[in-house]
């Protein structure tokens, strides 16, 4: 189990993405821009680099939703490894069996 503080950093991190992802798409749009002035690209640059560090989408580690495992992480399930293949023994998860040949 992963620390309580690391989980939830995590969880503060990905309301900060959602919460600034718009202002950080109009300044990278008119920073990409090459028809802007150069002054105004400086002064996006500055606005951007204002903005907090954890809204930045890069920042976010996928953990497992039970254990707040960072490692071994499937995105299609939100797990990590071993509790996919726990939870798939038991039957829980649709559609996943064990293998056997």
């Amino acid at each position: 189990m992963a620390k309580t503080s690391t989980v939830e950093r995590n969880k503060k991190r990905r309301r900060m993405v959602k919460s600034a992802a718009g202002k950080r798409a109009k300044l990278k749009a008119v920073i990409m821009d090459r028809d802007t002035t150069d002054e105004d690209r400086f002064a996006a640059v500055v606005k951007l680099s204002q903005v907090p560090r954890n809204s930045s989408k890069v920042r976010i580690r996928n953990r497992c939703e039970l254990t707040g495992r960072p490692r071994a992480t499937y995105r299609k399930f939100k797990m990590a490894r071993n509790k996919l293949r726990e939870f798939a023994s038991k039957g829980m998860i649709p559609g996943m069996v064990k293998s056997s040949w």
